[in-house]
C-alpha cells in the first residue's frame, strides 16, 4: 500500500475543505452540467469552454456576490475550478482532470 506523502496529504485535505461545506458541494455539482444546471440563465460565453458566469452562480445560488466570490476562490485555491474572465465577468469551470487525480488518490490512500 502506497503512502500518502505530507504533500499530496496536503493537498486531499484542501480539496475535503473545499468541498465539505454544503453550497461549495452543491455549485460543484451544477457545474458538472453547467448547460442543464444554468439553462435558465442566458449565457455570456459559451459554459463548455469558459464555463458559467459568477453572476449566474449566484443567482441560481441566492447566495451574497461576496459570499460566491469567496466560495469560488476556495474551490479554485483547492484546483477544483478554472476561472476565465470575459469582459467584466469571471467564468468558472470544474476541472476534470484535476477531480480524476483526487478519486485515484483517495482510492489508492484512504
Amino acid at each position: 500500500m502506497a503512502a500518502v506523502t505530507e504533500s499530496a496529504s496536503g493537498d486531499l485535505i484542501e480539496v475535503f475543505k473545499a468541498l465539505g461545506n454544503p453550497a461549495r458541494l452543491q455549485i460543484m455539482q451544477w457545474l458538472k452540467d453547467p448547460e442543464s444546471s444554468f439553462g435558465a440563465y442566458e449565457p455570456i460565453a459559451d459554459r463548455r469552454v469558459v464555463g458559467v458566469c459568477v453572476t449566474h452562480i449566484q443567482a441560481k445560488s441566492g447566495l451574497a456576490q461576496s459570499t460566491v466570490s469567496s466560495y469560488m476562490s476556495t474551490l479554485e485555491r483547492a484546483g477544483l475550478v478554472h476561472p476565465t474572465r470575459v469582459g467584466k465577468w469571471t467564468h468558472y469551470r470544474r476541472d476534470d482532470e484535476r477531480l480524476a487525480q483526487v478519486a485515484e488518490a483517495i482510492g489508492t490512500s484512504i
